[in-house]
């Protein structure tokens, strides 16, 4: 199957794209800076001044077009200038892809925009599922809010959307993974802030299973939560760590320090949200990683 993923080429995308390609998919890549091409995977030049990705694309009968671009939430400090680039990033690439989108000659079976979530605000007390109506209580709230107002933008060209919020991705070599066990690697590991904010978080090979999930059947629309099934809160998500890790779990980093380094960028580690994926559950995906514990041990 012909395969267009944009922002493929981050830690997410890149994952992605080679288990697509893996399986003997042909995938076409959207990046600014396109690489040698590898086997069933070609790099397309978008989003700069003399880009053309439709030409290249127009000849194709896509079977997905997925989304994936955007500015990182995690690096660097949320400045006025850091949070506008957060949030343009994610509306020009989703303006951009739905663009293509139109100029197909062939429309694909279905487009799938990447989200967060972060769309939900941030509670220690509610359960959010995809039905759920978003507290706007938080800056990643607001820009999942206006990233997917312009996603839905392809329901009028007939093409089955899907919204995907995407949960703490766990994963060897990028992600949140390697940024929250080095404290413990350093025998300094603890509960962040309270210890009372919900992690919800989702498996690297899940996540891929989950797109695929996605893809292949064809009753799946609207936003859907990847995320496992049990999310947990940070003060076993940090015991737990330590238990795969032997490591000690023993320092506590105070919510003051951890404003003080990172700014408004901290809410992402202070505060969260309990998010269940009832739609993925509803249509029968089994998830490989259930639980945090059987996930860690693996990726350890």
């Amino acid at each position: 199957m012909p395969i267009v993923i944009a922002g493929g080429t981050g830690f997410v995308g890149k994952a992605v794209a080679h288990n697509f390609a893996n399986r003997g998919d042909q995938v076409y890549v959207l990046t600014r800076h396109p690489e040698p091409d590898l086997p069933n995977i070609t790099f397309i030049e978008w989003l700069t001044d003399r880009s053309q990705p439709e030409k290249a694309l127009n000849h194709l009968s896509v079977d997905a077009f997925i989304n994936l671009a955007g500015e990182p939430l995690n690096k660097g400090r949320w400045t006025r200038r850091k949070k506008e680039a957060i949030l343009q990033s994610r509306i020009r690439a989703t303006q951009e892809s739905i663009k293509i989108v139109k100029r197909l000659n062939e429309k694909p079976n279905v487009y799938i925009n990447a989200s967060a979530i972060g769309y939900y605000g941030n509670s220690t007390d509610q359960t959010f599922v995809e039905t759920s109506v978003s507290l706007e209580n938080s800056f990643p709230s607001r820009v999942c809010e206006r990233w997917e107002a312009e996603a839905k933008n392809t329901e009028g060209l007939g093409v089955r959307t899907v919204i995907t919020r995407i949960g703490v991705v766990m994963g060897k070599g990028g992600g949140a993974l390697p940024k929250m066990m080095l404290p413990y690697h350093l025998f300094a590991g603890g509960t962040i802030g309270t210890g009372k904010q919900w992690v919800s978080w989702i498996h690297l090979d899940d996540l891929i299973g989950l797109i695929r999930f996605i893809v292949e059947n064809e009753s799946i629309t609207g936003p859907v939560n990847l995320t496992a099934p049990h999310p947990v809160r940070m003060e076993q998500f940090g015991k737990t760590f330590a238990s795969v890790l032997s490591r000690p779990h023993w320092f506590p980093v105070p919510e003051w320090l951890i404003k003080l380094f990172f700014g408004e960028m901290s809410n992402i580690l202070l505060e969260g949200q309990k998010v269940l994926p009832i739609k993925a559950l509803e249509a029968g995906y089994v998830f490989h990683f259930q639980r945090i514990e059987e996930a860690l041990h693996d990726l350890n």
